[in-house]
């Protein structure tokens, strides 16, 4: 089994993780190293006496020895920017999607 040779793994690299740790799900993992993570907030409107649901999309880097899918449930750190959109990356994956058969 080969390494990681990443330089912005928080694992093997030099990435420090700082900051804001988010758990969302994978919604795309299409662009080459990034995942789109979702993650749903839940807020209390005390005018209504209801709660209103509502969702944000945050961008972070998938490094190779991770390597999180479409589906996964993942932990994501806040960083250094890492590119124009990117300022995350994937720590851990918490839950893997099943294989659809």
């Amino acid at each position: 089994m080969s390494t990681c040779k990443d330089v912005n793994c928080p694992t093997h690299g030099t990435l420090k993780v700082r900051g804001n740790v988010i758990v969302g799900k994978v919604v795309s993992a299409k662009p080459t190293k990034t995942v789109t993570v979702e993650r749903t907030l839940v807020r209390y409107l005390r005018k209504y006496e209801r709660y209103k649901k509502s969702s944000s999309r945050i961008y972070a880097h998938n490094p190779e020895c991770i390597n999180a899918k479409e589906g996964d449930m993942v932990e994501v750190g806040e960083t250094r920017k890492l590119s124009k959109t990117k300022n995350f990356v994937v720590v851990k994956i918490l839950t893997k999607e099943e294989a659809k058969k």
